[in-house]
């Protein structure tokens, strides 16, 4: 017999070394958390052609995200923007997971647990996620939250590896406003956020370079309009109506200012700016009397179907809401 031949087959593109050394920089994606932003992300990164992980506590609400998922996409379909082999393929590319070894092989994982009813978000909570993803990730892996205020720092302390979290923000108040807010804490590397500039990008986003700032940019800007707007409106100035076309027409917006709070929901407005007013002390972020009416009536926004405007049960405007004004 003659002697056997072994021939190596790294030539042949099948060592399974190479195929991870040419994997795509992020080519799965972990979520923890889909509310209403944690399925914004889902459905961007799923759409850009990457597998996306997320996570929920039960299968109850697994089942609830993924029918909302498919009717967000039913949604483009009817107005031509995805056709149902789309759809598909980006319903393939996501998998539900109630357990957090499934983000083994994540490049990225983005925190994005929902808010209270009071519009907070449990720290210890989020705390205690990132020490879990830091016990199942590789350690090249980005963990980041999705997050208006300053918290990456405090969240990223007690790692071991804090250079790489960071924090950002997805101004999601409608398809078009593609700007993703970067946030580098305290510890986050350069490297880190260089490559989360490429993620942007990689999704069709802008990516914006922020230092740590309670409310970033977006909000700091959007929260002051706000709160003069209700003013006012208060002080009867003019009518809300108005008000609203100002805000749209003149300054080009596709909502106008109270139409885009009811989007973002009254109850994060609020406590964002009260901890951008107990950060700053200034008192153009102490939110207007308006402001606090809805919130301490539960009138929220869509999600509640009734804040500065009354919606039907597909979040859709049916009248103002009289009883503001």
């Amino acid at each position: 017999m003659g002697e056997l031949i072994v021939e190596s087959i790294e030539p042949y593109g099948l060592n399974i070394n190479n195929i991870k050394k040419n994997k795509p920089m992020f080519s799965k994606i972990g979520v923890v958390g889909a509310g209403k932003d944690g399925r914004a992300i889902i459905n961007l990164t799923a759409s850009a052609g990457m597998e996306v992980v997320f996570m929920e506590d039960t299968q109850e609400q697994i089942d609830i995200v993924m029918e909302k998922l498919s009717k967000n996409l039913d949604y483009k379909i009817e107005n031509w923007g995805l056709t149902q082999s789309e759809k598909r393929g980006i319903i393939n590319r996501i998998m539900p997971t109630l357990e957090y070894e499934n983000f083994k092989g994540c490049d990225l994982v983005i925190e994005s647990t929902r808010y209270s009813e009071s519009g907070r978000r449990n720290l210890l909570l989020r705390k205690n996620i990132f020490k879990k993803l830091e016990n199942i990730l590789e350690p090249t892996a980005i963990i980041a939250t999705n997050s208006s205020t300053v918290i990456i720092s405090e969240l990223a302390t007690d790692l071991e590896y804090k250079e790489r979290c960071m924090s950002i923000y997805f101004p999601v108040v409608h398809p078009d406003a593609r700007i993703l807010e970067l946030v580098n804490g305290m510890y986050t590397s350069e490297e880190v956020y260089s490559k989360m500039e490429i993620f942007a990008k990689l999704i069709g986003y802008i990516p914006h370079k922020v230092s740590e700032s309670n409310g970033n940019v977006s909000l700091r800007i959007f929260t002051s309009m706000l709160n003069e707007a209700c003013q006012i409106l208060m002080e009867r100035v003019t009518s809300f109506k108005n008000i609203e076309e100002t805000f749209s027409i003149i300054y080009g917006q596709r909502f106008g200012v109270f139409r885009t709070a009811d989007i973002v929901g009254i109850e994060r407005i609020v406590t964002t700016m009260e901890s951008m007013f107990n950060d700053f002390g200034d008192p153009k972020y102490k939110p207007n009397p308006l402001l606090w009416k809805l919130y301490r009536s539960q009138q929220l926004g869509v999600r509640t179907g009734k804040g500065f405007y009354l919606y039907d049960e597909n979040g859709n405007v049916i009248g103002e809401n009289k009883s503001l004004f």
